[in-house]
């Protein structure tokens, strides 16, 4: 189970601004408990538990990087050109045994091994040859088309560290040292929900003021491309007995509880109430727009031994998104025992004019364009409601108004976080 304790969300704040939500999850937040040793093949998005070392360098052996002929530098002619003779012909993959020469050059193909003694390779195309001589030219640097032993990754190294996702640039690198398997955190076990008398399930018969889950699928989907083991138990009532029990059911045997719906302040939400029955619930008020109702806390399980992480999102299927991105996906990242991935944004330009409250961060969907000029411009969607899903899907990401920020015109820098980016996806 995740490694909590009741008050390892505690702040004494009244709001909460979105950096503090990130600060308190990475320095109370650790990895859950267990190590899986996996094959390379699975590695992609799991998160490695210790560094890994380089076995070999990287290249093993000094060769060639294009296809050409390697001679000695020292053997060149300052000025004018080196008529060399051809002696040896090296393909990649093979072994050589014959040492270079003075006045000698060997053929010589990219991803060879170089001749002892060698130390510079000319491009073909640079030079003359008629198949016994090559005419050299002059003013080659010593050195130049030569990959030497270790010069990427010397053997002992950390090639990759501990709480790296790893993406496929990083497979690339295990595989070059040799590797075939490596140490990883065990998945994080997420239980998700929905509440709300009004949600129906997609592919049923609507009934009447009854909307179709969106939120399960959306949140389902950014949580395992963070590389989640995501449990879908379906549609809660709005009922603190029901509640109760499926909450604490889930936190037997899950690190992470996830629900959207039923967090605000309104007499029909019951979440608040059920989480403080069988846990401690620190109510997030985040200064964040949208969705402000954010709730974090620890659940008890149905033994005393068993505990899970909370998080209560907003039911509006935009401020479930954004909340995620800025509050869940740090604390799974946490969870998993990942680095934390700062969400950096990209200035564009704003064609719009906005007005905020200060001590608010807002996030604005808008759809990337380019100007004259070649730079991007952010161009705002025609809706702004929380629960317009069409302002998600009409759009390329959000962009982000920090807290100190109250007034937007056509024209000014703002920064751009792609769905992307915010999806974590490696």
């Amino acid at each position: 189970m995740a490694q909590l304790s009741d008050d390892c969300f505690a702040f004494g704040g009244a709001l909460m601004t979105v950096a503090e939500a990130e600060a308190v999850i990475a320095a109370r937040v650790h990895a859950v408990a267990g190590l899986e040793h996996i094959c390379l093949k699975a590695a992609r998005g799991r998160v490695l538990a210790a560094d890994v070392l380089a076995p070999v360098d990287l290249p093993p052996f000094d060769n060639s990087a294009v296809d050409g002929y390697a001679v000695r530098h020292a053997d060149l002619a300052r000025e004018g050109t080196t008529r060399a003779a051809v002696v040896n012909r090296v393909q990649a993959g093979a072994s050589i045994s014959r040492a270079a020469s003075a006045g000698e050059a060997s053929r010589i193909f990219t991803g060879a091994p170089m001749p002892e003694g060698a130390d510079t390779v000319f491009m073909q195309e640079d030079c003359t040859a008629d198949g016994t001589f090559v005419m050299l030219p002059a003013g080659l640097k010593q050195g130049a088309n030569r990959r030497q032993q270790g010069e990427d990754v010397k053997i002992g190294t950390a090639v990759l560290h501990a709480g790296l996702r790893m993406g496929p640039q990083h497979i690339a690198m295990a595989a070059a040292v040799g590797l075939t398997h490596l140490p990883v955190h065990r998945r994080v076990r997420l239980a998700l929900f929905s509440t709300g008398n009004e949600i129906a399930e997609p592919g049923q018969p609507l009934r009447v003021a009854a909307i179709y889950d969106a939120n399960r699928p959306l949140l389902a989907a950014m949580a395992e491309t963070l590389g989640t083991e995501v449990t879908d138990l379906g549609i809660l009532p709005d009922d603190v007995a029901a509640l109760t029990s499926a909450l604490s059911a889930a936190a037997a045997d899950h690190d992470l509880v996830l629900t959207s719906g039923g967090v605000s302040t309104g007499d029909a939400d019951y979440v608040r109430t059920a989480i403080e029955a069988i846990g401690t619930l620190v109510f997030w008020r985040v200064a964040i727009k949208p969705g402000r109702p954010v709730a974090l806390g620890v659940l008890r399980g149905r033994t005393p031994d068993k505990q899970a992480a909370f998080a209560g999102l907003p039911g509006n299927p935009v401020a479930a998104f954004v909340t995620f991105a800025r509050i869940v996906r740090p604390l799974l990242l946490r969870l998993a025992g990942a680095r934390l991935e700062p969400l950096v944004a990209m200035p564009v330009t704003a064609d719009f004019s906005y007005r905020k409250k200060a001590g608010r961060r807002e996030y604005v969907r808008v759809s990337l364009k380019p100007a004259a000029d070649g730079t991007l411009t952010a161009v705002k969607y025609r809706q702004d409601g929380a629960g317009i899903i069409s302002s998600l899907t009409g759009t390329d990401g959000l962009v982000e108004l920090p807290e100190d920020v109250t007034d937007i015109a056509p024209g000014t820098a703002v920064g751009f976080l792609s769905y992307t980016a915010i999806m974590g996806c490696v």
